[in-house]
């Protein structure tokens, strides 16, 4: 994902002992022999649900396609916003129009060029309210004139159903026009993230175009030269792109090792290069002693990204906002952070996270998260009340899901605050990685894990996601009090307006009704090979490979 970077606190331990080198040279550098070898390995954990611009939602599927595409815009390693397709770019006065001019030696990996009319397909194709999935994303694309009442059709009085009257448009082959409904002082971001990424003319007629390699067509540094589903994907560069002599990278190799242990393992007899965040995951015991014993390959760095439980707020008793609270206040945060993350995590009592900018000074400083306080008494009577109203005596048997890594060991110590303090039981529910995404985007679960990495430095990216009819809204959530605040935040260029808007909008769906419930905000936490240079975590956690090189 690609974001504007934020001043963070970055924290480099230096130690010894956990991964103390055994075997041979070659393994002692990770299975790289020279520094001829140029290639980068980590880890997926799983398979990536889609490689579909207009479908990914997932840190999966955007670690894979931060190689395989690029926007109009880009991040650079310092996190500015820089030209990617777009070389330049002009602004109207009332920052409600923009005119992006394409570089015209940008190509994808077939050797066509990209032109603006790649991207007026893609993001008409991303807001097509026929189109089967519907993309989940397709509000980030809300900012351009007409685009929501184009892309919801359903009970809306105000549908637009020609797609020539949105607010994009390509007037020769590298001339993008856009008009916006309203300023958006960060929009710029917005067309560095992937639902604004290109997409080849060839996916009009393949309908299957993102899901497998061959055939599969990108504009990015790298290509999609392997997809063994269920087991590892591999990129090589791409010969066509423009900036091709700055990727040392001969190959980067994906493996998708399920089990953190199994990850740590493959780390240190050499068969990868990095583990950890974003994609993997450091068994917290093992976590906790790199950083006991100052492992000079592990790095820790707080990001923008918050750790946090849904709620299926459509299904009893989970639709009681009492219910809700009092299994947010029987949990304590410090506990799970301190004694079974164990990497450096802050508890969370608000959705936004730390590190996203206010007026003047972060968000969370300007608006610290005060919207409830842990309470275990409080809790109870909260839960007899809430049952109550639902004409229920006890809690009905429900489920708690989650996918593979650390989530296991969040959900058992969470499973048993409920038990102790509330004296309720819960079946854990351990699922694979799509069908677990699945089973969110169908409210087909009681109570799931989810986190919230910012797609760019703006409350915003948090905040739009429970509009009632959100894409990534996956909890059922509606409040036309909340939607009416973002609409507000979205509609002015005054930032204190926007902030006072969101802040009144997260009290909304924290403070009065626990919509979801907070646990922490990240830290990435990863070992990394000393040989693996010019790599960069950016401020919400994801890594930018493209200028890696291996150097002995």
């Amino acid at each position: 994902m690609q974001k504007k970077m934020i001043v963070l606190v970055s924290l480099m331990l230096v130690l010894t002992g956990l991964l103390s080198a055994c075997g041979s040279k070659k393994e002692e550098n990770g299975g790289q022999t020279s520094s001829s070898d140029q290639t980068f390995r980590m880890n997926l954990t799983s398979e990536p649900p889609t490689l579909d611009v207009a479908q990914v939602q997932d840190n999966v599927s955007f670690t894979v396609l931060s190689g395989l595409f690029e926007g109009l815009t880009r991040m650079d390693a310092k996190g500015n916003i820089v030209p990617g397709v777009a070389e330049k770019w002009d602004v109207s006065a009332d920052g409600k129009h923009f005119t992006f001019h394409l570089r015209k030696d940008a190509k994808w990996s077939n050797g066509d060029p990209v032109t603006a009319h790649d991207f007026e397909y893609s993001w008409k194709r991303t807001l097509d309210p026929n189109l089967n999935p519907p993309a989940p994303y397709a509000y980030q694309l809300y900012y351009i004139k007409n685009a929501q009442n184009y892309n919801i059709k359903a009970d809306n009085p105000n549908h637009i159903s020609d797609p020539n009257q949105l607010g994009v448009k390509a007037t020769d082959d590298y001339t993008l026009d856009v008009e916006l409904e309203n300023p958006t002082p960060y929009f710029l971001n917005i067309t560095a993230f992937f639902t604004t990424f290109p997409v080849h003319k060839s996916a009009k007629d393949n309908p299957n175009w993102a899901a497998e390699a061959k055939g599969y067509i990108g504009n990015g540094p790298f290509k999609l030269a392997s997809w063994k589903h269920g087991d590892s994907i591999e990129l090589v560069p791409n010969e066509y792109y423009n900036k091709k002599a700055e990727i040392k990278l001969t190959s980067v190799k994906f493996a998708m090792y399920k089990d953190p242990n199994t990850e740590l393992n493959a780390y240190k007899t050499g068969q990868l290069d990095w583990a950890g965040m974003p994609t993997g995951s450091i068994p917290a015991e093992q976590l906790a002693k790199a950083i006991k014993d100052k492992n000079p390959e592990l790095n820790i760095k707080g990001i923008a990204s918050t750790y946090y439980y849904l709620f299926n707020n459509t299904k009893k008793p989970f639709n009681n906002a009492k219910v809700r609270k009092a299994l947010s206040m029987a949990i304590n945060r410090t506990d799970l952070v301190e004694k079974v993350a164990k990497g450096g995590q802050q508890p969370a009592y608000g959705f936004v996270s730390t590190g996203i900018h206010g007026v003047k000074e972060e968000y969370r400083t300007e608006v610290p998260a005060n919207f409830f306080k842990e309470d275990v008494a409080e809790a109870k009577k909260l839960l007899a009340e809430g049952l109550a109203e639902e004409g229920l005596k006890s809690m009905p048997a429900f489920s708690l899901s989650f996918n593979e890594g650390l989530h296991k060991n969040v959900a058992e110590a969470i499973a048993d605050m409920w038990k102790t303090n509330l004296g309720i039981t819960v079946n854990l529910e351990l699922q694979e990685w799509k069908v677990f995404l699945k089973n969110r985007q169908s409210l087909n679960f009681d109570i799931a894990r989810s986190g919230w990495g910012a797609d760019y430095n703006d409350p915003m990216t948090f905040i739009d996601m429970y509009t009632s009819k959100g894409g990534n809204n996956d909890i059922g959530f509606k409040n036309p009090e909340y939607d009416a605040l973002v609409k507000e935040a979205n509609s002015t260029n005054d930032q204190q307006k926007r902030v006072d808007a969101m802040a009144k909008a997260e009290k909304i769906l924290i403070g009065d009704n626990m919509a979801i419930m907070p646990i922490w905000n990240y830290t990435s936490s990863e070992l990394v090979k000393p040989y693996v240079k010019n790599y960069v975590v950016d401020y919400s956690g994801n890594v930018d490979y493209s200028h890696i090189s291996i150097e002995k």
